[in-house]
Formats: C-alpha cells, sequence, structure tokens
C-alpha cells in the first residue's frame, strides 16, 4: 500500500456526498473551515462523485479546495457512474466534464462506481475498465479502482475478471460486518485474498451507528467510548484499509473525528467484543428472527432470496436505511425473485428451523420495498 501514500500515511478521508447544506445549497464558508482544518490537522484525502448532492459537490470542491491549494497537498477521488453513460463514447466526454468541474488536470483515484452484477455488464459493454487504463496511461487517472455494493462472490469475479484493479472502497461497519445481505466481512477478506488495498465507506452507517439505542449508550458509556470513536476506528483498524471516509456535514462533526483520528489507534480485542454486544442489542430489535441458514431458499421455486431480504427489512425498519432500498433493487433481486414473486406454495416454512410465517413476512417485505 506503500505507493499510495507518498505524502501522507492518514488513513482518514473527507467523503464529500454530506456536505454542510443552506437550503439545499453547499455552505461554501463553512466547507472552506471543514477543508482548511482537515489540511492543517494532516489529513489529505478527499471523495466525491458526479451525482453527489445532484453535481453540486464537484463544484464546491473546485471552490473550497481544489482552487486554494497547490494539487500536491491533496488527493481527490472521483467516479464513474453508470448513470451518466449508455455507450463507449460518452465516457470521456463525461470524464473531462469531471475534471472541469472539480477544477483539475487528473484526479488521484478514479472509481468505477456502485459496481454490483446488473450494472458491471453495463461496464463491461461500454469498456469503462479499459478506457479507465487509457486514462492512466495518459496521465489524467494516477489509480483505477471500484467502489462496490454487492455479494462477495461478484466481488471475485469482478476482481478476477480485472487484475488491473488497483483499490477497492467496500461498505464496511460493526454492524454490516457479518451482515447476510451486505456481507462486510466477506468482501474485505476477498480485498485481502486479491491483495487490493481497502477504502472504507459507511462506517457509521449513514450516521445510524450514532444513534444507539438506550441499552447500547449505556455500554459505551460504561467504557467512556463515544459511538462515532467506536465506530470510525473500528472500521480503520484491519490491516489491509487503506482509507476511511467519512461524509461530515459540520465543522463540529469534523473536529470531533479529527480529535481521535490524528493519532489513531486501532481497537483493542476488548472493544471489538463490545462492538459485538452492540450488534446483539440491535439485533434484538429486530421483528424478523431470521438466522440465514437458508435452508428456505434450496426449494423455493421462484428463486426468492428469503435470508437476505429479511435482513435488508430489519435493517430498513431499524434505521430507515437507505442503501436497503439499493441493495433490494439492485443486488438481491437481480438475478432472484422479488418478495412478491412468492407463489406461497409452504415450502419454505416447512423446512425453517425457526419455525418462521415466510409467505406472511415476505409480504411485509414486499410493502416495503415494491411501493
Amino acid at each position: 500500500m506503500a505507493k499510495f501514500f507518498e505524502l501522507n500515511e492518514q488513513k482518514f478521508g473527507f467523503g464529500c456526498m454530506r456536505l454542510p447544506l443552506i437550503e439545499k445549497e453547499v455552505d461554501i464558508e463553512q466547507f472552506k473551515k471543514m477543508v482548511d482544518l482537515f489540511i492543517e490537522k494532516g489529513f489529505i484525502y478527499f471523495d466525491t462523485a458526479h451525482g453527489y448532492l445532484g453535481g453540486r459537490s464537484e463544484l464546491a470542491l473546485k471552490e473550497a479546495l481544489t482552487s486554494r491549494y497547490p494539487r500536491d497537498k491533496y488527493l481527490l477521488t472521483d467516479k464513474l457512474t453508470g448513470n451518466f453513460f449508455n455507450k463507449e463514447e460518452d465516457i470521456r466526454p463525461l470524464f473531462e466534464e469531471q475534471l472541469k468541474a472539480c477544477g483539475v488536470d487528473y484526479f488521484d483515484f478514479y472509481l468505477m462506481h456502485a459496481q454490483n452484477a446488473s450494472n458491471y455488464e453495463q461496464f463491461k459493454r461500454c469498456r469503462a475498465y479499459e478506457i479507465a487504463s487509457e486514462l492512466k496511461k495518459e496521465g489524467k487517472v494516477k489509480h483505477v479502482g471500484i467502489s462496490f455494493h454487492d455479494t462477495a462472490d461478484v466481488l471475485e469475479k469482478i476482481l478476477r475478471e480485472n487484475p488491473q484493479v488497483e483499490v477497492v472502497q467496500i461498505q464496511y461497519n460493526y454492524l454490516d460486518y457479518d451482515d447476510v445481505a451486505v456481507q462486510s466481512k466477506k468482501c474485505y477478506d476477498v480485498c485481502v485474498k486479491y491483495n487490493k488495498p481497502v477504502i472504507i465507506m459507511e462506517p457509521i452507517k449513514g450516521g445510524n451507528l450514532i444513534k444507539l439505542p438506550g441499552m447500547a449508550k449505556e455500554v459505551l458509556e460504561e467504557q467512556g467510548i463515544t459511538p462515532q470513536n467506536l465506530a470510525l476506528r473500528f472500521a480503520a483498524s484491519p490491516e489491509n484499509v487503506m482509507m476511511v471516509l467519512s461524509g461530515m456535514s459540520t465543522l463540529e462533526q469534523m473536529e470531533d473525528n479529527l480529535s481521535f483520528m490524528k493519532d489513531f489507534k486501532p481497537i483493542t480485542e476488548e472493544e471489538f467484543k463490545l462492538t459485538r454486544k452492540i450488534v446483539e442489542i440491535f439485533r434484538g430489535q429486530h421483528l424478523i428472527a431470521c438466522t440465514a441458514c437458508r435452508y428456505c431458499i434450496d426449494g423455493c421455486p421462484k428463486h426468492i432470496s428469503i435470508p437476505d431480504l429479511f435482513a435488508l427489512l430489519n435493517s430498513k425498519r431499524v434505521f430507515n436505511d437507505w442503501n436497503a432500498n439499493f441493495y433490494y433493487n439492485n443486488v438481491h433481486t437481480i438475478n432472484n425473485g422479488k418478495a412478491s414473486d412468492c407463489i406461497k406454495c409452504g415450502k419454505c416454512e416447512r423446512v425453517c428451523p425457526q419455525k418462521l410465517h415466510i409467505r406472511d413476512l415476505l409480504v411485509e417485505v414486499a410493502k416495503e420495498f415494491e411501493k
């Protein structure tokens, strides 16, 4: 990983998807203060994408960062998003538009955005990976990577077919660590297998790991640790993690995060056990007591990925998690049936060790995700 840290070894990055806003416009003055403090404390990594904040994130970075600091004082990541191209010929003009919006001549990292089994086919059809490699040869991109939202087997397929990928950005936090739908730990392990440095997104699960249930708060307070401290340090601790992104939207949030990420200390074994306790508390709130044994899947005539859909409904109900919608529509029902496809044959219920009323529960899943 050393080649990625020619400027600095701090592994905390500024994710620019949730910037400070004033009536839907970026609060540039506050953003400038945040950028200044971030760089003053020795941090240099900034992450954006063309669609963040309706295109305003890239423009705000130009105003607050790239027009005010020399190019060798920061690392900037941008992404190629499938929504903005339909054919191979669209990619280079889009890329040049991104450079212009950000006010730079090159990106340090350029990621194939939100890769999953479905849009990976679009990226292959349009030769996106090849074009990114060409941009690297031309000096317009320093490193090519992917950001990823799918299961570990899909990630392995992408990395096996694209050995030129240098870095992988995954969703990883202590709640999704062993989640059957998100598979954070399994995806991390695939990155390690293929020797790819990891960038972490959603370390606080969109802020939800700060809004802890009462019992979980008490557990942390007894140890004198704040929720954000535990969540960010958990995400930053694995050896192959290169960078952890935090989408900070106020100067106060940044000051707090920098206070413990400046002199970063990996979590201890006791703190890891603490995260497991908190996960148990969260899961105790879930309405579906599925253990993800997956016995129900083999005989399903509609190939519905039942445990994964139940995990998504749990996440949506506890956190109102927007990522759950993404995983429902773009991951777990792409090649498998939707909850509404259930024909109520009852095969799943006959093999369920937990004796769940799966047919009724799938109706609830459909009501939530197929509105």
